[in-house]
């Protein structure tokens, strides 16, 4: 399985754009910080033809240890999640 890391996120910014890898580091972790800046605060992020990256609130619940089997309770969390856009959904599925 091929994986497209931030590095290579980097370089793809830099090659389409025309900035720098300084500047493109810069503008993707603007872009990184800005979505989760957002997602702590319980706001959805949409991009259109893209995705919504939203934070779905996750209820407590029971549990069990995997190694003893002891019952535990699961606090209640943020999870965040993304729904991709039908224009997304349509090109990775040529």
């Amino acid at each position: 399985m091929n994986r497209v890391n931030k590095e290579d996120m980097i370089n793809h910014i830099a090659s389409e754009v025309g900035l720098t890898k300084t500047n493109s580091t810069k503008a993707l972790d603007a872009i990184l910080f800005g979505i989760t800046d957002a997602l702590k605060k319980k706001q959805d992020v949409t991009l259109v033809g893209f995705g919504t990256f939203f934070a779905a609130q996750r209820a407590a619940r029971a549990g069990r240890n995997p190694r003893t089997g002891e019952a535990l309770k699961i606090p209640p969390s943020i999870q965040p999640s993304f729904r991709a856009g039908k224009p997304l959904k349509e090109s990775v599925n040529v």
